[in-house]
């Protein structure tokens, strides 16, 4: 159990990073009564938590695997389709990671990562629910799921037999929509589409950024102290951790590490050497037109079209480019000419193309749970794709460790001691 221990501006728990995994920590702790500090450089929720597709991914019980088809890993490598694209630069610093997520993703050793995956994916409704409800935030959701797209029936079949599988084994519900069901739930749809299958039970956000927001005020009203600071000033002390703020030095016995992408900055500091790497995203959003009812995934080219508060959000697959580098969004201006074949497109609202970064780690589970050699010291990132929808399983886990209570979900997958 954590008690008050601290000379400075006092508190039990200094939680770094202020994207949805780490505002999902602070608020997890407050809503137990913990005296918490987030730290971020930027207000909650501004950064990877800001850009993605919005959708609370309740399907996706399965991580993306690298793919195991010679002709995709072509594709890829020639940088002929939209899904994926590289710098040539990065590659040095990759190659080994991606050798290793490779090898994770061979099917004898998939099935059991999808498993632990699957463990933290079943609870993200339920616990989004609670921290929705305690911050009032039920009118950015919308309950009614998202469409995966097909342009040809063969790949629409061949996923309608995989949605019947995950239906069976895991209870995902789905419905299947010919071209003409298609048509008629999205009458802004410009072209006729072989079909589509609706997963029922994502929820999908209109801002996600603001969703977070609100996750974030709530954690202010119960007491909770936002703290602007460079989580890269860390250093232990004498009985905790001791971390540089605008507001003052800030001191308490326990930090976690929730930095996404930058996690792998302050580890290596630290001494560790953890297999992460970044994929990065883009978005764009686009005003005027008919638009869509919910968020579709064109499933033949690798891109999402959602509806947003700021307009049609298009989203990119994965770059992978070092962290920093500059912006290259060569895969956006491809998604856009995909787009526009399929909605009316006016005019951007942005200037230029948002660009984020993934955290990920070669064998497709986030890293959560103590620090291997440093006493109250915690880790909690890498979550890849789902770190919107996993913020709050991750961060109540989180919570029952630092507690020392039983944790709801086996932490001992996302262990860091695996690596």
């Amino acid at each position: 159990m954590i008690h008050m221990h601290s000379t400075e501006m006092g508190t039990d728990v200094l939680v770094l990073g202020a994207g949805m995994v780490g505002t999902c920590t602070a608020l997890q702790l407050a809503l137990r009564g913990h005296s918490v500090a987030l730290v971020d450089r930027r207000a909650p929720g501004n950064e990877t938590s800001y850009g993605n597709a919005g959708i609370i991914q309740r399907e996706a019980v399965e991580p993306y695997a690298f793919p195991r088809a010679w002709s995709t890993v072509l594709d890829v490598a020639l940088k002929r389709g939209m899904d994926a694209d590289y710098h040539w630069r990065a590659l040095p610093s990759i190659v080994s990671p991606l050798a290793r997520y490779w090898h994770a993703s061979a099917p004898s050793r998939y099935a059991s990562i999808a498993r632990d995956h699957r463990h933290l994916i079943e609870h993200c409704l339920n616990e989004h629910q609670a921290l929705i409800a305690a911050s009032g935030a039920g009118a950015l959701v919308r309950r009614e799921g998202y469409r995966l797209g097909f342009r040809s029936q063969a790949a629409m079949d061949s996923m309608a037999d995989r949605a019947v599988m995950l239906q069976a084994q895991h209870g995902i519900r789905h419905t299947l929509l010919d071209s003409d069901a298609l048509a008629r739930s999205e009458p802004g749809l410009r072209m006729r589409l072989a079909g589509a299958v609706h997963w029922l039970d994502p929820w999908s956000v209109s801002d996600p950024g603001a969703l977070v927001q609100r996750y974030a005020d709530r954690f202010v009203a119960l007491g909770g102290h936002l703290a602007e600071g460079d989580a890269a000033t860390l250093t232990e002390r004498t009985g905790g951790w001791h971390v540089q703020s605008s507001s003052g030095p800030l001191t308490a016995r326990h930090a976690v590490i929730a930095l996404g992408p930058w996690a792998k900055g302050l580890t290596s500091m630290l001494g560790y050497k953890l297999p992460l790497f970044v994929k990065r995203g883009y978005h764009r959003h686009y005003r005027g037109g008919p638009g869509l009812r919910l968020p579709l995934l064109d499933a033949e080219r690798g891109f999402v079209m959602a509806p947003m508060a700021q307009g049609m959000r298009l989203t990119t697959g994965a770059e992978f480019a070092r962290l920093g580098a500059p912006s290259t969004p060569v895969q956006l201006e491809k998604v856009e000419g995909a787009a526009r074949e399929l909605i009316d497109l006016p005019e951007p609202v942005e200037a230029e193309p948002w660009l984020g970064n993934r955290p990920c780690t070669v064998d497709m589970k986030p890293v959560i749970g103590p620090a291997p050699r440093h006493t109250g010291l915690w880790f909690n990132f890498g979550h890849a794709h789902q770190g919107f929808t996993l913020g709050p399983v991750s961060g109540r886990l989180m919570a029952d460790l630092i507690e020392g209570k039983t944790p709801f979900v086996d932490p001992i997958p996302y262990s860091p001691l695996r690596f």
